[in-house]
Parts: structure tokens; sequence; C-alpha cells
């Protein structure tokens, strides 16, 4: 599975910008699906988690405490595309972000990033100050 993140890029503090992930050829409805990013230095953290659109907890989500209330992710099961829409951004949240699958459902939810199925190559996020 070859998941592609995108909608990386440069952004001034209080911007906004909103990435997507999709992985051409698979359907990811089946899996709760996960945001995680990296800054240089640091280890990779999870930023939101949604679950999957089969089962009792469809479109469930889940935030990390750094970025409650200003990111909010979603899935376009039509499109069969998981987003992350981030707003007021800030310099701290600089990093390279992935996206990830979780067939299980019970390490997205708690951002176990070892538990993570498939993970795609990243896209780059820069906020300046």
């Amino acid at each position: 599975v070859q998941l592609q993140a995108s909608g990386g890029g440069l952004v001034q503090a209080g911007g906004s910008l909103r990435l997507s992930c999709t992985a051409p050829g698979f359907t990811l409805g089946y899996y709760h699906m996960g945001w995680f990013r990296q800054a240089p230095g640091k280890e990779r953290e999870g930023v939101a988690c949604i679950s999957s659109n089969v089962g009792k907890t469809y479109g469930k989500t889940y935030y990390s405490d750094s970025v409650k209330g200003r990111f909010t992710i979603s899935r376009d099961d039509v499109k069969d595309t998981t987003y992350l829409q981030m707003n007021s951004l800030k310099p701290e949240d600089t990093a390279v972000y992935y996206c990830a699958t979780d067939a299980r459902g019970s390490s997205c939810p708690k951002f176990d990033t070892i538990g993570m199925d498939f993970w795609g190559k990243g896209t780059l996020v820069t906020v300046s100050s």
C-alpha cells in the first residue's frame, strides 16, 4: 500500500493548510487513519486520528492536546481521501506530516506509531513566525 500525503508548504503563523492522504488502488475506508508529524530532532508524534467507516465508532476523531481546537481530521469516503485541516498554525507545528493506516483500530486512537500498518512518505509543513 502506497499512501500519498500532499498539501504541505510554507505558511505564516496564523495561517491555514489542508493536507490530503490517498492511496491509489487501495480502499482506505476500512482503516482507521492517522496523521503524525516529526519535527527535526524530535520523535514522531500523533496529531489526529479518525475511525474507519465501518463499525460503531464510524467518524470518531481523536486529537493530541497540542492541536485540539486548531486541527480537524476528516474523511471523504467517495474520494477515499483523508484530510487534515490545520488552522491557526504556529511555528512549533513545523514538521514533516505523515498519514498512516491502522487496520485493527487499537493504535491510531492512542497515537501508537509502532502499531500503525502503512505509512506515506510525508509532506513538509513549515510555519514561519
